[in-house]
């Protein structure tokens, strides 16, 4: 059975405020006949009533950047660049005192990181937790029953920020023909253009590096997009890539205090943040006399 709850350590089933349960179903939504092209939404003057994330550390005003409300974004790329980002996210929309629905597709949400996490920048362990609320799927039927009542969650508990966290997982994992699984994720997509129709929220969708290769359906059935963004992991260094507007980032290891290459000379499209970064040392060795 597919779990809906607001997360608050520890993860105990038992300790789960299960709000919905449901009985998968056979779905055989028809296909639109006309196919919505893939495209970039145009940016509108927008309105929001508190930002998203926080003006501070720089890595936040970067990605909110890449989000809009009523569209999505896309991220790509392997799980060990894009989730220590996500959490950092999360983080984050909890310092701006959002609210997150989370559907977690590759059951790798660790909440015990996030209370580390939101110990660093301040923040009681538990606050970022209390303000997401998850929902998980064991089964690729599960998800797409997650994803059409999503809706009806977002309804009863309005967020700030929608995630979707891989979603096109379990459908790997399952043991599913290539047209089912296909016509599945065709339906979620569709289900998720219908969600953001009138929905003033940012959505995020993470996908591995096999990218929309993963999730038939999503660039030309799925909601408008804002935009996609790649990471790539090299040794000491993150790199990311908004494909909008071709903003690069670079997270880099850095200590306090030090000034990066990027602050002198001619100007240059990437920035580069640190990330990662050791606490430096504030004890000074004692002298004996």
């Amino acid at each position: 059975m597919a779990d809906i709850f607001a997360v608050e350590p520890p993860l105990a089933p038992d300790e789960a405020e299960l709000i919905e349960p449901f009985e998968p179903t056979a779905l055989a939504a028809p296909r639109p006949a006309d196919p919505v092209p893939v495209r970039f939404a145009p940016h509108r003057s927008r309105t929001r009533p508190a930002p998203l994330l926080p003006s501070e550390p720089s890595l936040f005003p970067w990605l909110a950047r890449r989000f809009a409300p009523g569209e999505a974004t896309v991220w790509v790329g392997p799980s060990l660049a894009v989730e220590p980002v996500l959490e950092s996210l999360y983080i984050g929309s909890a310092l701006a005192r959002g609210r997150i629905s989370l559907l977690e597709g590759g059951n790798r949400f660790r909440p015990y990181r996030l209370g580390e996490l939101g110990r660093a920048f301040g923040l009681d362990a538990t606050e970022p937790l209390r303000r997401i609320r998850l929902a998980r799927a064991f089964t690729a039927y599960q998800t797409v029953a997650l994803v059409d009542g999503w809706a009806r969650e977002v309804r009863r508990h309005p967020p700030t920020l929608l995630v979707g966290h891989d979603l096109p997982a379990l459908f790997a994992a399952d043991e599913l023909g290539t047209d089912e699984r296909d016509e599945l994720l065709r339906h979620i997509a569709r289900s998720l253009r219908r969600l953001l129709d009138g929905l003033p929220v940012p959505l995020l969708l993470t996908l591995g590096p096999d990218g929309l290769g993963r999730f038939p359906g999503l660039a030309d059935e799925g909601p408008r997009w804002c935009d996609l963004v790649a990471f790539d992991r090299g040794p000491r260094t993150l790199r990311v890539r908004s494909v909008r507007d071709d903003a690069r980032l670079a997270l880099v290891p850095r200590a306090p205090g030090q000034r990066g290459i990027e602050e002198f000379g001619e100007a240059t499209s990437e920035e580069v943040i640190a990330w990662d970064v050791p606490p430096r040392r504030t004890v000074r060795r004692s002298r004996s006399g």
